[in-house]
């Protein structure tokens, strides 16, 4: 029987996900347009690992580990602050100037928040909540990835744009959200 991850496992995955995404953007020469899909895609794995992180890991975190209501708002706040800084570069051109100091501000406060669970809450997480619940809820993340949009691919310029997975009216950020939050499923990447 194959091993399944459970919900640390696959939030580190996502996070190496992410990770390969910012790479690639680095790769690109400034103003070309791979750049910007590459931006849209980053955007829509990283909303859609959080609201993961919001429906499954913090409940854990809240439930199992002392102080976990204090830890779980904290990261929350953290995902509110990147999801401002992806509004913002929302609207921004792949030739603008500012382009590159907003995205490395962003790589640098998600790689920090990334690091910080991997070195300290989800090794908190896993002494703490019992196996079957880790299992359970990496089942249920799973589950919601099959249920939702498309997974941006490290490859992300073959992915359609957003435009042709999501529905208008909203910024990108508040249309992934939303999407993630209604379907009754997270969305996650």
């Amino acid at each position: 029987m194959e091993h399944e991850a459970d919900l640390i496992e696959e939030l580190i995955a996502d996070h190496r996900e992410m990770g390969a995404l910012f790479e690639q953007f680095d790769e690109r020469p400034p103003g070309c347009i791979e750049r910007k899909l590459l931006l849209e895609a980053l955007t829509i794995e990283l909303v859609r690992h959080a609201v993961a992180e919001e429906m499954h890991l913090y409940p854990a975190v809240r439930e199992h580990l002392e102080n976990g209501e204090r830890r779980a708002d904290y990261e929350i706040a953290e995902h509110s602050s990147m999801e401002e800084r992806l509004k913002d570069l929302e609207g921004r051109d792949s030739e603008d100037r500012d382009l590159d100091r907003l995205v490395r501000d962003l790589r640098t406060e998600a790689t920090a928040h990334m690091k910080d669970e991997e070195r300290h809450l989800f090794p908190q997480l896993r002494d703490g909540a019992p196996p079957f619940v880790l299992a359970r809820l990496g089942q249920k993340v799973r589950e919601a990835k099959d249920a939702t949009l498309p997974r941006a691919h490290p490859q992300a310029p073959s992915v359609p744009p957003p435009d042709k997975l999501l529905p208008r009216g909203l910024g990108l950020v508040d249309r992934v959200r939303d999407q993630g939050t209604n379907s009754g499923h997270p969305v996650t990447s």
